[in-house]
């Protein structure tokens, strides 16, 4: 499969321009994955577009693409929303590196009431940076026409007001004591329905937050008979989902 590199502005190349990487991308190109002129790659703006191309001309500061084709992906009808707790130590950057590179839509950072890991002030900012560098990547890495989002952080309440307020999104909530497995539920890709999936942090999540997310709608479902982490539940989530809605 060919190489697949990342750059902003290329929402506008056609067949027969030239697209050329710098920076960070043009490095990693030539440097580290050392393309040669004549190899094909493959280039896309983390909006939908992908661009097939030839590698025309190489330096250690800039490669240069000729366009061969183009096509666009449209956002899927049903998007997987992954609403993940902040956990301690890297296991919610596990959690979201994973889901991006299972077919995630959007990440949504949530301080739960039991997230060890605390986000405020200028750690909220690159924590949200942080996320969001982990997504490009693993998008890269996956070939994916879209990046998925990384939203602010959130909290319960945001969540609940996110769904009340008119996205109509179906709440469904991790929990390894519920009765519903989550590969039992019937979701319909046509309906342009999302889905949020809610991901608590390695205590789990409390029954207030229970409460108050059943109460807005959110469905209880869990994946098996084993308690996973929350730097596997949320990937292991997205892999049944994306089963279910016949992505995969």
């Amino acid at each position: 499969m060919a190489l697949h590199f990342l750059v902003e502005g290329s929402s506008d190349a056609s067949i027969g321009d030239v697209v050329s990487l710098s920076g960070a991308e043009a490095k990693h190109a030539a440097v580290v994955r050392r393309v040669r002129v004549g190899e094909s790659v493959t280039i896309g703006d983390g909006r939908g577009v992908w661009l097939e191309g030839t590698v025309s001309d190489v330096s250690a500061t800039r490669v240069d693409v000729m366009i061969t084709a183009r096509t666009a992906a449209d956002v899927p009808d049903a998007r997987l929303v992954l609403v993940q707790a902040l956990a301690k130590g890297d296991r919610d950057e596990l959690a979201v590196q994973a889901a991006c590179e299972l077919g995630v839509d959007e990440v949504v950072p949530w301080q739960a009431s039991r997230s060890i890991s605390r986000w405020e002030g200028a750690k909220a900012v690159k924590g949200r940076e942080r996320w969001a560098t982990i997504v490009r990547e693993a998008a890269k890495q996956a070939h994916r026409a879209w990046v998925p989002p990384v939203t602010e952080p959130v909290t319960t309440a945001q969540i609940l007001a996110r769904v009340s307020s008119a996205d109509g999104a179906r709440m469904l909530v991790l929990d390894p004591t519920a009765t519903v497995k989550l590969s039992e539920i019937s979701v319909d890709q046509a309906a342009g329905q999302d889905l949020m999936l809610i991901v608590g942090p390695e205590g789990g999540i409390t029954p207030e937050e229970l409460e108050k997310l059943e109460a807005a709608g959110a469905e209880r479902v869990r994946l098996g008979d084993t308690v996973l982490r929350t730097s596997t539940a949320g990937p292991a989530a997205i892999a049944v989902l994306s089963v279910l809605l016949g992505r995969w």
